[in-house]
């Protein structure tokens, strides 16, 4: 629960397990961007009972004029869902929530901050046994000090902070338009990976474009480069089928190349970002975490690290040397962004199917013979 001071009057909260901030929300493009309370002219709801409620309850005074109510039939996810079909003009939204949400619905647009510095935290009534209360202190404590519970805030919340109105939407529409012809072969061909995640990753490499070619020659849909392509099997790294079997099966040799002892999902994203970057930078990343005396096993202390290798005073100590050590982080940050919407989006049954695209026609020979 959000803390607040009307809910510490019955109630009392653990320590914080994160911090947000609360932001009035509108849909993008169907009004002036309000700045502040004074400029809102339509009317802004807001769920019965929340810490929304509580605080214009509290400025009531102080903006008389300001058009407002509260509902006890929608919660704020709902709340956030009318906004963008245009129901409702505005509401207001913790950031944790409005995050995930705007990676579905990339119209919510953000207004300005009522509230900063928000404590979230378990909540128990005061009546009850302080036994209770002193096992979530200790709880948290030993969560906290294990590094846990930046694991789990990593795992929810780590990714999906940064928004792109403008890549969000690409992707949305790529979705809608794009990934319809492939998706059969992601089914096809994921073997022992989520279709899904072996799509996202197909968008992170190729926009989803099966004549994708960087400058470094990487080709195709998974974008491989031709050593790892002949690797794999991959006859022409054109033809959209043999490009996702073959990634399919190289994210998976990367993902059988990381230790067995480090858990999912830190086993994964080290795998992506080993796909990227290579193993022996990844590896180098790694013992650099272990030197400054962190978690070579977790893939938040690890990231924090691979953005080094571009340092001389830190490369030069390694084996495989300089790196653009950046690129993984955000790379592995833009798949799990890319996965969890197309996971939503399959979920409600949004992601439509056509006919398979098995090969593209005239120029879909390849160099790989």
């Amino acid at each position: 629960l959000d803390r607040t001071a009307q809910r510490e009057e019955s109630m009392r909260f653990g320590p914080p397990y994160q911090v947000v901030e609360q932001k009035v929300v509108f849909k993008q493009g169907s009004r002036t961007r309000p700045r502040s309370l004074e400029d809102i002219e339509a009317e802004l709801v807001v769920m019965q009972g929340s810490s929304h409620d509580e605080y214009l309850q509290r400025i009531a005074d102080d903006f008389p004029e300001l058009p407002w109510r509260t509902t006890d039939e929608h919660d704020a996810n709902e709340l956030l869902e009318q906004v963008v079909r245009g129901d409702l003009a505005y509401t207001i939204a913790d950031t944790n929530t409005l995050d995930i949400k705007r990676r579905y619905y990339p119209d919510l647009s953000i207004a300005f901050t009522v509230r900063e510095n928000v404590d979230i935290a378990w909540a128990l009534k005061k009546d009850l046994d302080a036994s209770l209360y002193a096992e979530v202190i200790r709880f948290f404590g030993q969560l906290r000090n294990s590094g846990q519970l930046a694991q789990l805030i990593d795992q929810h919340f780590g990714h999906v902070a940064s928004f792109n109105y403008v890549d969000t939407s690409l992707f949305i529409q790529a979705v809608e338009n794009t990934l319809p012809r492939y998706r059969e072969l992601f089914e096809k061909h994921a073997g022992t990976l989520d279709w899904r995640l072996l799509a996202a990753i197909s968008y992170q490499e190729s926009l989803w474009n099966p004549r994708a070619v960087s400058p470094t020659g990487v080709r195709g849909l998974m974008m491989l480069t031709l050593p790892t392509a002949q690797q794999m099997g991959v006859q022409s790294r054109l033809n959209p089928e043999e490009s996702i079997r073959g990634g399919a099966r190289y994210v998976e040799q990367m993902i059988d190349r990381i230790p067995a002892r480090i858990r999912h999902p830190d086993r994964l994203w080290f795998a992506l970002a080993a796909y990227n970057i290579g193993l022996g930078h990844l590896e180098d990343a790694r013992i650099l975490t272990q030197q400054q005396g962190a978690d070579p096993d977790r893939w938040i202390d690890v990231r924090k690290r691979l953005p080094l290798l571009r340092q001389k005073r830190f490369y030069r100590q390694t084996r495989y040397g300089f790196a653009r050590g950046d690129e993984p982080v955000r790379y592995v940050g833009n798949i799990r962004r890319y996965y969890d919407t197309l996971v939503w989006l399959d979920e409600r049954g949004r992601i439509p199917s056509s006919p398979l695209i098995i090969a593209l026609p005239d120029d879909s020979a390849d160099e790989v013979n």
